[in-house]
C-alpha cells in the first residue's frame, strides 16, 4: 500500500524542492512566498497562520490550482463561520481543503464537504512554533493532514489518526541551522535522531561543516531516509 504524500512545504528555495522532489516528495509552497513550479506542480499550499492575508492567499490559489490547501486555522468556537468562509472560496480551486481545528468539541461542526469539496482536517504538529492540542480522539476517522513537527512525531501520530497526506520542513532548518540530517533513532551520535555530517562521515565538507554543499547534503540525506522510514512503518 501507498504512504500518504509527503510534501516538502517551504518557499524561496528551489535547490531544496528539487532536491526533495528528486527523492520523491512532492510540493508544497507556504504562500505569498516565492513558488518555484518548474521544480515541480505545487501539490499543497499554506500559509502563515500568525499573519494570514486572504487576498493574497486566495490570488495564489487561483495561479497555482494546488491539489490540497490550509484555510484560515480555527482557534475559537465562534471562528466557525468565518474558517467555512475561507474553505468555501478557496474551494473554486483545489481538490480539497484543510480546515484546522485548534478547539476542543469543534470537529463534530466541520462538514466532511464545503462547496462539493473534500475537507481533510489538519492536525498541526505541536512544536515551540504553535500546535494542535486538540486530543487525537476527537478527530475519528476523519481524513487528518499532519502540518509540520519532527518525523518521528509526525510517524507516531499515524498509530492514532488516519493520515492522508503530511508536510514537513522540519529537516530543512535542522540542515541549514546546524548541518544535521534526520536518522531513524539509530544514529551513534549526541542526538541519535539528527547526527551531523562530520560526525557521521568523519570529514570535513566543502570549505567546512557547515557549507553550502553540506547543508544541500544534510537535507538530501533526511529526505531519502523520512520516505524510507514511512515505507517501513507503513
Amino acid at each position: 500500500m501507498e504512504i500518504p504524500p509527503l510534501i516538502y512545504c517551504a518557499s524561496g528555495n528551489a535547490r531544496f524542492a528539487k532536491i526533495a522532489v528528486d527523492a520523491g516528495w512532492l510540493y508544497g509552497c507556504q504562500f505569498p512566498g516565492a513558488a518555484h513550479p518548474e521544480v515541480a506542480p505545487i501539490w499543497f499550499a499554506d500559509q502563515d497562520w500568525k499573519k494570514p492575508d486572504r487576498t493574497k492567499y486566495m490570488a495564489a490559489l487561483e495561479k497555482y490550482r494546488p491539489a490540497r490547501a490550509t484555510v484560515l486555522d480555527l482557534e475559537r468556537d465562534n471562528q466557525i463561520d468565518e474558517v467555512l468562509d475561507w474553505a468555501q472560496e478557496a474551494a473554486q480551486w483545489v481538490q480539497s481543503v484543510v480546515i484546522i481545528p485548534k478547539v476542543c468539541g469543534i470537529i463534530d461542526r466541520i462538514p466532511a464537504q464545503v462547496s462539493g469539496v473534500d475537507v481533510v482536517l489538519g492536525y498541526s504538529v505541536p512544536t515551540k512554533y504553535g500546535g494542535t492540542f486538540v486530543p487525537v480522539w476527537e478527530f475519528g476517522n476523519r481524513p487528518v493532514h499532519l502540518l509540520g513537527g519532527s518525523p518521528q512525531a509526525q510517524m507516531k501520530l499515524c498509530h492514532y489518526l488516519n493520515v492522508v497526506s503530511a508536510d514537513i520542513n522540519y529537516h530543512q532548518k535542522m540542515a541549514t541551522r546546524y548541518c544535521q540530517f534526520w536518522m531513524p533513532g539509530n544514529a551513534i551520535a549526541v542526538n541519535r535522531w539528527w547526527p551531523t555530517l562530520k560526525g557521521a562521515d568523519g570529514v570535513v565538507w566543502g570549505d567546512g561543516s557547515d557549507s553550502a554543499d553540506a547543508t544541500y547534503e544534510a537535507f538530501r540525506r533526511s529526505c531519502i531516509n523520512i520516505m524510507a522510514a514511512w515505507r517501513k512503518i507503513w
